[in-house]
């Protein structure tokens, strides 16, 4: 069995993925700064022996408060951003940008859970 997921920020029109560099990285969280985005993450379960293939996604809104452009350099500095979607990582230190989020928290740290529980046991995988 072969899982896979990967994570993409939409805010508006923009597709945020992972920033190329610093100046990048500073320009996706003030474009997110202060507004509601969603976080998507594709997931696809492949099962060899069952012949079984499944994908689905889930998405979640999250909503940030307002960030200063120094703020946003720190948070930049500290090189945790670099390698996120969107620029921020929820599970460190820019879960102090969060107001709130409405619906996986899971889906936003990068493999929702529940999303994830269901396809295994659609598959056959008893998850408990």
């Amino acid at each position: 069995m072969v899982i896979a997921a990967d994570t993409i920020v939409v805010a508006g029109d923009r597709f945020l993925g992972k920033p190329r560099h610093a100046g990048d990285a500073r320009d996706m969280l003030r474009s997110i700064s202060g507004r509601r985005h969603h976080v998507v993450t594709g997931v696809a379960v492949v099962h060899g022996r069952k012949n079984l293939s499944l994908a689905d996604s889930a998405v979640t809104a999250v909503w940030f408060r307002e960030l200063g452009d120094d703020e946003i350099a720190r948070y930049v500095e500290t090189r945790e951003s670099l390698d996120k979607a969107g620029a921020y990582g929820i599970q460190g230190k820019g879960a102090v940008f969060v107001e709130r989020l409405e619906g996986d928290y899971f889906n936003v740290v990068g493999l929702p859970l529940l999303t994830l529980a269901s396809m295994l046991e659609r598959a056959g995988v008893r998850v408990f």
